[in-house]
């Protein structure tokens, strides 16, 4: 089973550490603007404190946890930190593969590789976390084996 990069680690820390930001900021506001004034108030700081400790312990167990392996028909993905997530994705049912980079990913030297199936709802899956170019050889293989497996489905 594959790993994603360490540096994954630092991009979902930074988002945790900025959602806590904006609660804090939520809590400021619903203490000086909401709350009666004999209620005690959360201090920003606690809440902030809370919620980003929360965020890095998630992020260093979320990392711990996702696995993703290319099989012989299949793509196989292994995630969830509280629920674990196994998804499988044959090769007959990729209809095409993208890799993708945010701003951020960019920065710290990051890609994603995004498979969309046929389907419903929640038909595609992404590989983050991956070195650029990691993700478009993750890219390039997954449209091998589609093409590939598409003529096979076909006979």
């Amino acid at each position: 089973m594959n790993r994603l990069h360490p540096r994954v680690r630092l991009l979902w820390m930074g988002r945790a550490v900025i959602t806590a930001a904006i609660l804090a900021g939520v809590a400021v506001a619903i203490t000086r603007f909401l709350a009666p004034p004999w209620l005690p108030g959360w201090t920003p700081a606690a809440v902030f404190v809370g919620f980003a400790s929360l965020g890095i312990v998630l992020a260093i167990l979320r990392y711990r946890v996702w696995r993703f392996e290319v099989r012989g028909d299949s793509l196989y993905l292994e995630r969830g930190v509280f629920t674990r997530v196994r998804t499988v994705v044959p090769f007959v049912r990729i209809q095409h593969v993208d890799t993708s980079r945010s701003p951020i990913e960019r920065l710290i030297g990051l890609a994603s590789t995004v498979v969309y199936t046929a389907g419903s709802r929640g038909a595609d899956v992404s590989v983050p976390g991956l070195g650029p170019g990691d993700a478009d050889d993750l890219r390039e293989r997954l449209k091998r084996l589609a093409i590939r497996s598409e003529s096979e489905d076909a006979v």
